[in-house]
């Protein structure tokens, strides 16, 4: 029997067992929080990870889950020195950490991004949060159109929308309808997974349905939200991402182009050139994969995504070809490409060309946009050494999709 060592919460398809009460990692501690308008966040960060599982939170063995009760106990304890009258089934594994001192029906382990009026009665505990989902966009002035007519889109259908700021500019969005309803996050020249591991955590947006983590420069016109729940919905998508219009957009791998043969398709098949995928074809890019300028994720597979995202690697270079892992099963079925709701990506170069403190050797657009390509294809590559130790030094995780 081997001693679990905690790490990442993970989800299926490893065999693992995890007690099935959520834990809250906070994510950030914020120094300096001010608002303008409504909701808009102006931060000065620091890192402040909460502190890991115990390592003998449990032993387990694979397919065969032996707990030993003493072991797993987190004791109630607080300040007063007296003796404890708790009885045997006060004893439980999932109190939350930090809350030992606290009673039980008082702790509230999650949160939404939902704004409260500052009168009137407080809202019920069970809200309609858990039947909307959430739409994030970094967004730039510079594509204040792009943005405005997908949020439009979105807005009458029963999302959250948060936009990220990466320019620094706030107040010129102050003019659309929506904008007053939506949540603002400044931080200049970051990226949207940098915006997302920050402030998307698991336990933020868990009670939405499902979370569109979108790029800016994206035509929705031939895009409905409700419809292309629907069809993720029934066919049981857990990550998915609408098609791509291949006459308008720019293809860079083949399954995310749409095909007109039906709904909706879940791997593709290329016989010419490299990287080839035939039918027995079993992994990304050929099935089990999508783009990361239009993903959408579950609740469950997005926890299962937050934990894979790495802090310092900014791009998220290489996160797209093991997303499969977060697909809750079968990433071959339960990771597709919904054809009849399409969309139009432009591939705008909008990174690295807002920041005008920049030095002298770095002033054209050009050479920051190649400054940032080479700091991508430089994370590339350490995640991929990053996965390759994970995988060789965690002893109790299985592959469930090892190399042929």
């Amino acid at each position: 029997m081997k001693s679990f060592n905690s790490g990442p919460l993970q989800t299926d398809p490893s065999n693992r067992k995890l007690c099935s009460c959520s834990i809250f990692h906070a994510a950030a501690f914020l120094c300096m929080v001010f608002v303008v308008g409504t909701s808009f966040v102006a931060l000065d960060y620091k890192e402040n990870m909460a502190d890991e599982i115990p390592t003998d939170v449990a032993e387990i063995t694979r397919g065969n889950l032996q707990t030993d009760l003493s072991k797993l106990q987190t004791p109630r304890a607080n300040s007063w020195p007296h003796e404890s009258t708790q009885s045997d089934s006060c004893e439980s594994p999932c109190i939350a950490s930090g809350s030992e001192p606290l009673p039980k029906g008082i702790v509230m382990r999650k949160s939404d991004l939902e704004m409260v009026p500052l009168w009137g009665p407080p809202r019920a505990k069970e809200s309609a949060t858990s039947q909307k989902s959430l739409l994030a966009i970094p967004a730039g002035i510079k594509q204040k159109e792009f943005v405005n007519k997908m949020v439009t889109k979105f807005a009458s259908h029963n999302f959250t929308v948060m936009l990220f700021h990466y320019d620094g500019v706030v107040d010129e969005w102050k003019d659309l309808q929506w904008s007053e309803g939506a949540l603002h996050i400044s931080a200049i020249n970051q990226t949207k997974w940098w915006f997302a591991k920050r402030f998307l955590h698991p336990d933020i947006v868990a009670p939405y349905r499902y979370i569109f983590l979108w790029d800016e420069d994206l035509e929705v016109q031939n895009f409905h939200p409700e419809r292309y729940l629907s069809i993720v919905e029934r066919e049981g998508l857990e990550i998915s991402q609408p098609a791509l219009d291949p006459l308008k957009s720019q293809i860079h791998h083949q399954i995310t182009a749409r095909s007109r043969r039906g709904q909706l398709h879940r791997r593709m098949y290329k016989f010419n050139g490299g990287g080839k995928c035939y039918k027995k074809s079993s992994g990304p890019p050929c099935t089990g994969w999508v783009e990361m300028m239009a993903p959408v994720f579950s609740r469950a597979a997005w926890r299962c995504a937050w934990h894979m995202i790495q802090n310092d690697l900014i791009h998220a270079w290489g996160l797209d070809m093991n997303l499969g892992y977060c697909a809750q099963g079968d990433r071959r079925k339960n990771v597709g490409v919904v054809d009849s709701e399409y969309i139009v990506h432009k591939a705008l170069p909008t990174l690295g060309g807002s920041d005008e403190k920049m030095g002298p050797s770095d002033s054209s657009a050009a050479n920051r946009r190649f400054a940032v390509r080479r700091r991508s294809y430089a994370e590339l590559e350490i995640f991929r050494n990053r996965w390759q130790k994970a995988m060789a030094e965690d002893k109790c995780w299985t592959n469930s999709y090892p190399e042929p």
